[in-house]
């Protein structure tokens, strides 16, 4: 069967035809859309957490993440690499460690970075200054045992109208002070402004912040307000019920089954197993048989019908 030469010049009737007109159309409707679809289908633009909110509404909790701060056994100051040299949560998989290979990068204190230090910069206050040296000469020994009664009095603590927390008496040396002062500080928003670690006039590097309430239960309260847990496979979703980013989903997938779903090394062993299916897509046209699978079934001739019905196809 012979095919049609369209090759030859054409002979028939022409159309004015106005390319801008034409092009100012487009641009108009695809700004339409774009703004409709905005309006209906966008997520919502929740407001940013702050260290200031969370101490307002849950300063317990702020409090017993602080004092886990001092003492160095919250998750940040136990997680190693790359905010300090702790092997707590250091990844791997056989020989790869790529945490151990990159190492420090970001460096984190958590006793002087999120109590010590921002407490230094409270002016005018020398009852502070002098239980901030009791606490810094006192032997490691003794400040672990003041930090964990404060830890367990903060059990049975209360909460005061203005927000004030007050414990059970006990042994607790200058850690009451300390913390209270801490309290206020971060309920006025000045201990946000002082974790910000960038001299620049735009803030543009909020990881300590953002680790000192990751430590704490703000983040996880609100992931679970918006349904952003991983058990309800968040990663894939906006705020609330919107959608988001589809093509997370099959990374995603492999946090819910074994062996990555209680793995201590799941965040590695996701990666190394998407590289190798990533890897594997990309070499299809060089893997014999895969290759040629499309040839094989009726859909390749179906798209190319033409191609076919034009006795070229072999």
């Amino acid at each position: 069967m012979s095919r049609r030469d369209d090759t030859q010049p054409w002979k028939g009737a022409y159309a004015p035809y106005d390319l801008i007109k034409e092009l100012c159309i487009a641009i108009g409707v695809i700004a339409l859309l774009a703004v409709l679809l905005t309006v209906l289908f966008s997520s919502p633009d929740d407001k940013p957490s702050t260290i200031a909110q969370w101490s307002q509404q849950m300063p317990v909790d702020f409090l017993t993440t602080a004092t886990s701060e001092l003492d160095r056994t919250s998750a940040t100051a136990e997680y190693g690499p790359p905010y300090n040299h702790n092997n707590g949560a250091v990844q791997h998989a056989a020989f790869l460690e790529p945490q151990v290979w990159l190492g420090v990068s970001h460096p984190i204190d958590t006793a002087n970075d999120y109590v010590i230090g921002p407490l230094g910069s409270i002016p005018g206050d020398p009852a502070l200054r002098s239980a901030i040296a009791t606490y810094s000469a006192a032997p490691a020994k003794t400040q672990t045992a003041w930090s964990e009664a404060y830890a367990k009095g903060l059990e049975k603590a209360t909460v005061a109208a203005d927000g004030s927390v007050t414990v059970p008496s006990g042994e607790y040396g200058p850690v009451p002070s300390m913390m209270n002062s801490l309290l206020g500080l971060a309920q006025s928003g000045g201990l946000d402004g002082a974790l910000l670690t960038s001299n620049q006039f735009y803030q543009t590097d909020y990881t300590r912040p953002l680790l000192f309430m990751a430590d704490g239960g703000l983040l996880a309260a609100r992931a679970e307000q918006q349904h952003l847990l991983g058990k309800q496979w968040g990663m894939m979703n906006e705020t609330g019920s919107y959608p988001g980013q589809v093509w997370l989903w099959l990374y995603t997938f492999w946090y819910q089954i074994e062996p990555f779903q209680n793995s201590t090394n799941a965040d590695l062993l996701v990666v190394l197993t998407m590289t190798v299916f990533s890897l594997a897509f990309v070499c299809i046209p060089f893997i014999p048989g895969l290759r040629d699978i499309p040839r094989r079934l009726p859909v390749y001739r179906l798209i190319w019908r033409e191609h076919y019905q034009g006795g070229e196809g072999v």
